[in-house]
Formats: C-alpha cells, sequence, structure tokens
C-alpha cells in the first residue's frame, strides 16, 4: 500500500510533466541465437526527427566532448564472455566547432550489436543497460540509463526497478529535491521561434547589388536594354523580352543551387561536412587568396571564352525565349570574374549555416534578383538611364575594395581549418591582427595613399572614397580591443566570424563560464544569494551541450550580459550530465512519473531529477530566474541566440526583483 501511495503522489504532481517533458527516442532489445552457446544481443533506438545520438567512441569525460553511448553487461567468467565489443553502424561523422572535434552520431534508427558465449549452461537470462543522451539542434537531454532483461529464449523487456526496493529513505531524498516554486501560473514557458530566411535573403540581395558595382557587370545595363528596347519591333514586346531577359537571370542563379538539394537530400550532413573539411576549407582560403589577387587587377579570372562564345552564337541563332535565356547564362558567364568571388562568400557562408541548401538557394535567389531588378526596370522606365554615372575608374575602385573583402574573408575558411586541427595558427588575436592590417590597407587605398594596375591617376578624393575610408578606419578602430585581454575584446558585431573567445593566446582559467562565479550546487547557490541580496539564475546545462557553449560563447560574452550575470545575480550552473558520483550516503532511488525506478547515482542524476521534477523541462539549455524565496522573476527560457532579448529577459527579472 505504501509504494501505491508514493506512486500515486508522484503521478498526481506531475500530472503536466508527460506533456511537457520530451522522450525523442525509443529503446527495445532482442536476441538471436547463433549456435548453441552462443547469441548476439541487438539493442534499436528509434528517435524523432531531428534528434540524435552520438555514438560510443566520443571523448573521454576529462575533456568538454558529447556523451558517449555506452552499454554494461552482467557478465562474470562464470556465466558468460563477450564476444568482442558492442557493434554500431557506420553513422554520421562531421566536425563540431563547438566541441573543436569530430563527432560521430546517429538519426532515425540504429542498432547495436554485442556477440556472447555463454559459458553456464543454466543461464537462462542476462541484464544489460546502456546509457545516452539525445540532442537536437538546438537541445540536449540529459543523460539516461534504460536497464533489461533479456531471456536466452527470445524475450526482452525493459527491466523499470523494484518498487518494492525504495526505502522511506528515498523517498526522503527525493522529497528534499522538491522545491515550491512559485508564480508558474504568472510566468508560462516561452518557446524561442526560429528564425527565417529572409536574412539570409536579404545578404544575397546585397551581394548582388555590389555585384551590380563591378566593371564586369555595371556597363552591361544600358547596352542589354538598349538592345531589347530598340531592337524589337514594338515597345511592348521589347519591355517583354527585357522583363523575361531579367526573370531569367533570377532564375539561373536559382537553379545554380539545385545540385545542393540533391546532395542534402542523399545526406543531410553532407553540406556541413563540406563547410568543416580541412582539405576543402584550405582549398576556399586560396581560392579566395587568388580571387582578392584577381580584383586588385595582377590579372584576370574568366571562363574559357569558348562556352561564352558558344552560348552567344546559340542566342543569336535561336532567338525567342530559349534565345533570351542563353543570353542571361551568357552574362552570368562574362561577369564571372566579378560575381564569383561574391557567390564564393555566399557558399561558404551558407555551408557554414545551419539552413543548408535551402538557405543558399534563398541567398542566390536574391543574388539573382538584385541582378534581374535593373535590367527589368530600365526597360520599363528607359529614361532612367540617362540617370546612371558613366563608367571609369571608380568601377575599377569598387573592384579593389572587393578584393581587400575578399582578403578578409580568405582567412576565414583558414581559421576553420585551424580550429579542426589545433594547429594553434590563428588564434583569435592574431585572425583580429590580420584584419586590422587588410582594413588599414584598405583605408590607405581610398585615400589615394597606394594604387593597383589599372588605377587612374586620383586628381581628387571623391565624397564617395571619403566616407567609405573613414567608415573603414572606424572599424579597424572598432577591431583593436581584441587584441587585448580585457572586457573589450568581445567583437559582439563580429560574432562568428573571428575565433570564439576561449581559442586564444592568453591562458586563461575559469572556474565557471567565461570567468563567472558560478555555484554547482543549488542550495549552497541559495545560500550565497541570501548572504548577497541578490537573485538568483538557474542554468540548467552540460558539458556535453552544444547550445549551452553557443549561448555562453556568444549570448553571455555580450557585454551587458555578462555584466548583469557577473553584479546582479547569483549564478547557479547545474550540470546535468556531470558522471561523478555522489557520495554513497547521497545516493538513493527515484520513483518517476512512468514506474520505473531511477536510481540517483552521479551528480547529473542528481540535476536532471530536479530539474524534471520542478520544472517539467528535461532539455538543456534551460535558464529559471528566481528570488531566494523560490518566486519565479520571469518566465523559463531555452536557447535564445539573440543576446539582445536575452539581455531583456535578465532585465526584466531585475525589475521584477525590485517590485517584491
Amino acid at each position: 500500500m505504501r509504494y501505491f501511495l508514493i506512486l500515486l503522489t508522484t503521478l498526481l504532481f506531475s500530472t503536466t510533466l508527460f506533456s511537457q517533458t520530451l522522450d525523442p527516442i525509443k529503446w527495445k532489445a532482442s536476441v538471436e541465437k547463433e549456435t548453441d552457446d552462443s547469441y548476439t544481443l541487438y539493442f534499436e533506438a528509434t528517435l524523432d526527427e531531428g534528434w540524435h545520438l552520438y555514438s560510443q567512441n566520443e571523448a573521454d569525460s576529462d575533456e568538454i566532448a558529447p556523451t558517449p553511448t555506452e552499454f554494461g553487461y552482467n557478465n562474470t567468467p562464470e556465466t558468460y564472455e563477450l564476444i568482442g565489443e558492442t557493434i554500431e553502424p557506420k553513422g554520421i561523422e562531421k566536425y563540431d566547432n563547438i566541441f573543436e572535434m569530430d563527432v560521430k552520431y546517429f538519426e532515425d534508427k540504429v542498432t547495436f550489436s554485442q556477440k556472447i558465449k555463454r559459458i553456464d549452461k543454466n543461464l537462462k537470462s542476462i541484464k544489460a543497460e546502456v546509457f545516452f543522451s539525445v540532442c537536437d539542434d538546438e537541445k540536449c537531454l540529459a543523460p539516461e540509463t534504460i536497464e533489461f532483461d533479456i531471456s536466452l529464449s527470445g524475450e526482452a523487456t525493459e527491466n523499470k526497478g523494484d518498487l518494492s526496493a525504495i526505502t522511506a529513505e528515498d523517498q526522503n531524498k527525493s522529497d528534499a529535491l522538491y522545491i515550491d516554486i512559485k508564480g508558474k501560473d504568472v510566468f508560462p514557458s516561452e518557446e524561442v521561434e526560429k528564425k527565417s530566411y529572409f536574412n539570409i535573403f536579404i545578404l544575397g540581395f546585397l551581394g548582388g547589388l555590389i555585384a551590380l558595382l563591378t566593371p564586369c557587370v555595371f556597363p552591361m545595363i544600358p547596352l542589354t536594354v538598349s538592345f531589347f528596347t530598340k531592337g524589337a519591333k514594338d515597345r511592348k514586346k521589347g519591355l517583354f523580352n527585357a522583363v523575361l531577359y531579367g526573370f531569367f537571370i533570377f532564375f539561373i542563379y536559382v537553379l545554380l543551387s539545385l545540385p545542393f538539394h540533391l546532395l542534402d537530400s542523399v545526406d543531410p550532413e553532407i553540406l556541413n561536412n563540406i563547410s568543416t573539411n580541412v582539405t576543402l576549407n584550405v582549398i576556399f582560403f586560396v581560392i579566395f587568396i587568388i580571387f582578392s589577387i584577381s580584383f586588385f587587377g595582377y590579372f584576370e579570372i574568366t571562363l574559357p571564352a569558348s562556352w561564352s562564345t558558344k552560348l552567344d552564337s546559340k542566342a543569336t541563332s535561336i532567338g525567342g525565349v530559349v534565345g533570351i535565356f542563353f543570353m542571361a547564362l551568357t552574362l552570368a558567364l562574362v561577369s564571372f570574374s566579378c560575381t564569383g568571388p561574391i557567390l564564393g562568400s555566399l557558399l561558404g557562408g551558407s555551408l557554414s549555416s545551419d539552413g543548408g541548401a535551402m538557405q543558399l538557394s534563398f541567398g542566390m535567389g536574391g543574388f539573382g534578383l538584385a541582378l534581374a531588378l535593373p535590367f527589368a526596370l530600365f526597360a520599363l522606365f528607359p529614361n532612367w538611364l540617362n540617370s546612371l554615372p558613366k563608367s571609369g575608374g571608380w568601377l575599377n575602385a569598387v573592384k579593389v575594395v572587393l578584393g581587400f573583402i575578399e582578403l578578409a574573408l580568405a582567412f576565414k575558411f583558414l581559421s576553420n581549418a585551424d580550429l579542426v586541427e589545433h594547429w594553434g595558427v590563428l588564434k583569435r588575436e592574431v585572425f583580429i591582427a590580420i584584419w586590422i592590417l587588410v582594413g588599414i590597407g584598405m583605408v590607405l587605398y581610398l585615400f589615394g595613399k597606394i594604387r593597383f594596375p589599372h588605377d587612374s591617376p586620383i586628381q581628387k578624393l571623391s565624397v564617395g572614397r571619403k566616407t567609405l575610408g573613414i567608415l573603414t578606419l572606424i572599424f579597424v578602430l572598432y577591431l583593436i580591443p581584441g587584441l587585448t585581454n580585457t572586457a573589450y575584446a568581445n567583437l559582439k558585431l563580429l560574432s562568428g566570424f573571428p575565433p570564439p573567445l576561449f581559442y586564444s593566446i592568453y591562458e586563461k582559467e575559469a572556474h565557471g563560464p567565461l570567468g563567472l562565479n558560478a555555484y554547482t550546487d543549488f542550495e549552497e547557490g541559495v545560500k550565497a544569494a541570501k548572504a548577497q541580496n541578490k537573485p538568483i539564475i538557474v542554468d540548467f546545462t552540460g558539458w556535453a551541450c552544444v547550445n549551452c557553449r553557443k549561448m555562453e560563447e556568444q549570448v553571455w560574452s555580450y557585454p551587458e550580459v555578462i555584466d548583469i550575470l557577473k553584479n546582479k545575480y547569483v549564478l547557479i550552473s547545474l550540470y546535468v550530465d556531470d558522471r561523478k558520483e555522489l557520495p554513497e550516503e547521497s545516493q538513493f532511488k527515484f520513483l518517476k512519473p512512468d514506474g520505473r525506478v531511477k536510481n540517483i547515482r552521479t551528480i547529473g542524476d542528481k540535476w536532471a531529477t530536479f530539474q524534471t521534477l520542478n520544472f517539467q523541462n528535461n532539455s538543456q539549455p534551460y535558464y529559471v530566474l528566481l528570488d531566494t524565496s523560490m518566486n519565479l522573476l520571469n518566465h523559463t527560457t531555452a536557447y535564445t541566440p539573440d543576446a539582445i532579448e536575452y539581455l531583456k529577459w535578465l532585465q526584466t527579472g531585475l525589475k521584477n526583483n525590485n517590485k517584491k
């Protein structure tokens, strides 16, 4: 009766738990008899879409690394022996910039197998357990252990634990995990919405506008529009052809992204694998250096002349809609020496982000639209052609400026390779120093102090050169604090471009994220908060949590955010995947709402259960703002990559605390 009451109480307390906690993985075990005494055990995991399970072969626990999947067996020399190791399939392998290491994981469905040989002829069943953690693109769940009773006759059931083994002491320790959180009805949890593809489209559009100002494209606008408007039999036909020409330009650039969708469908991780491949990043670095030298005017990069000649002849001979399509394709090829490097930047940026092929399509669509609009608009309003500036030396100046930009971007690819291989060549400060030098070179060029092969003599500095030169100088000055070991070293406007803050020439030792004073025990943290008369931020995190590191590096490092965390709150960081064992007297059995008995053996077991029990949430990162009386100060939140949004969340918590 006592155990029934324990189970009933837990279920009543957690009436909303099942609807809010996540359970994206299902395990089942089976056995197959090979010979009289040889068997193969199978462990099959089925994952929900978007979730993945890590390999057994990740780094050891002394490193910041994903939580590996582990299998345990109750074999002894007298009962049965394991034949080899537990076998896993190939899986997906890629380099992870957060962990700075190659990782391997599985999606959808994965089966592990273990061969055994029975020694004791009377052995009827064996016990096995699997320790694992799962993640998606935004969060990780605390590690769990599933136990199985596997009958050698073919049956396998999950061992949920012995309910009768729970003692009054276990129940008391379970009760001690519960804290009376007030204000859940006032501050319900909020989910962070994913961003759309609008930003990448706008970036592509801006890249297309820049390409319009290059010597390869700008002179083509009046020539092409005049060809359509004056060469047609009537004005309406000319306008239609010009608009169709613009549409085909847009369509061709979108078309260029379609092969990447094919690659993405074959293997969703292939684009990310391309972006993190060391060899390819070095190749991209070399290509961008070559592009920049070409933009400086030392040589021209063009596609084979026979290609454009052949396409041009087809456009002339075929005519009609198909002929216009080939004219648009000819423009794309002829202008490659100017548009290629810009498209290369767009390609590299899209592949290194989470959007993959779809982001690339949006970016290419924006680029193509920006190139296409002038041909359509000037055809509709031919008088606008008179307002266009004449071609001249300014076009070459635009090209040279792009050369400096390409030179700076080249080192981003080298940085990617450096991070993968841990060469230590491009530490954060070295990377920033190179950008400062490139910026100084661009400033000197814009003010006429240095010249390149195709530059005309400068009689007088234009307003445009002066303005861009001053803006570049301001940017260089902004970069300089990045060379220091101070609070100003974090260049928030460049987040994601330079190497991360921890990849530094300065030795930084910290017992908390970013040098913050973090308590790793909830009760100790609450005592400190009461002594300092400060509110609390509870940070449910994990050593193997990718987005926890992203939040710390990209959001917490934001100057205003880190100032509040350091001076206004008491930070309690609870690691739900900490494998360090609790003292024996602190270990206990916990009855879960689904009737399973969970052994609370490690620090991670304790804090993962603490999170689920009190906040009906089992994912990380997860943040809670409390006062010392356990009143919520704001809604709880999870992965919030927008530093301004996260800052407002913290500030709201402070305001609500001051009202009490």
